[in-house]
């Protein structure tokens, strides 16, 4: 069964990613404010939304949802989409081709299927439970770095001017012992891109299920740890993702 609702998931991101790109390239859209001025969303995030949501449901009448963009419903087969219409809605109203289309569906263990689709490279990252992390359906793994000091890091900022206080002061006091630090805005593709080792390790605090169910799993089974960071306040809980060998220093580094 996760390989019919990968498929789906699929179909249905590439089709979102498609009408994205068309609102992408044409005239400005309108936008609002959600939890603060810098919390943006645009007639193109609810658009996608509607339409990932409307095809799911045709295909699967009982599943349940939770979208970013309000949609929630218990559903009645034990299966629940979890879906962020486009992550990075700031880069997608500024004109930067760094934004995608998350759906994943899970049960009560967890995620069963997932994929990431990156409408501008037209990139499609996918999982099961039990299959590979893939990229356009070859497989991919996620780095094997061992040295902190070579570590190329992805991270990024919440919304709330004290919570990005305290992210700053986290991230400078992490630059001196890495590679360096990237900070790209959709944290779908920072997890996407862990997975194929184009980073090293991904942390964030303050994210949102919908943000990190399909890209969470696509490092799982890339060979990555996956790990909760507890909150630590004003910093909501989030997530450590990195290479094996790194996970324990790193996770010191960012702890609070």
């Amino acid at each position: 069964m996760s390989v019919e609702l990968l498929e789906l998931a699929s179909r249905v991101a590439r089709e979102a990613g498609a009408q994205l790109l068309a609102a992408f390239a044409g005239p400005p859209l309108e936008v609002e404010s959600k939890s603060t001025p810098t919390d943006l969303v645009s007639a193109a995030d609810t658009a996608a939304e509607e339409l990932i949501i409307g095809r799911i449901s045709a295909a699967r009448p009982g599943d349940g949802f939770l979208g970013e963009e309000g949609a929630e419903e218990a559903g009645s087969s034990g299966l629940r989409w979890v879906v962020d219409p486009l992550d990075g809605t700031a880069n997608f109203l500024f004109g930067l081709p760094q934004w995608a289309v998350s759906i994943a569906v899970e049960d009560e263990h967890g995620a069963l299927a997932g994929v990431v689709y990156d409408p501008p490279r037209g990139e499609l990252w996918a999982a099961t439970r039990d299959g590979d992390a893939t990229l356009d359906g070859t497989p991919v793994r996620g780095s094997r770095r061992e040295e902190l000091a070579t570590a190329l890091v992805a991270t990024g900022f919440g919304y709330d001017a004290e919570v990005r206080r305290a992210q700053a002061a986290t991230v400078a006091a992490l630059l001196p012992e890495v590679r360096d630090v990237r900070r790209f805005g959709a944290a779908a593709l920072d997890l996407a891109w862990c997975a194929a080792g184009r980073f090293d390790a991904y942390y964030e605090r303050g994210v949102k299920h919908w943000d990190i169910a399909a890209g969470g799993l696509l490092c799982e089974r890339a060979g990555l740890v996956v790990e909760t960071l507890a909150p630590a306040p004003p910093q909501a809980a989030g997530i450590l993702v990195a290479a094996p060998a790194l996970v324990s220093v790193l996770r010191t580094r960012v702890s609070g």
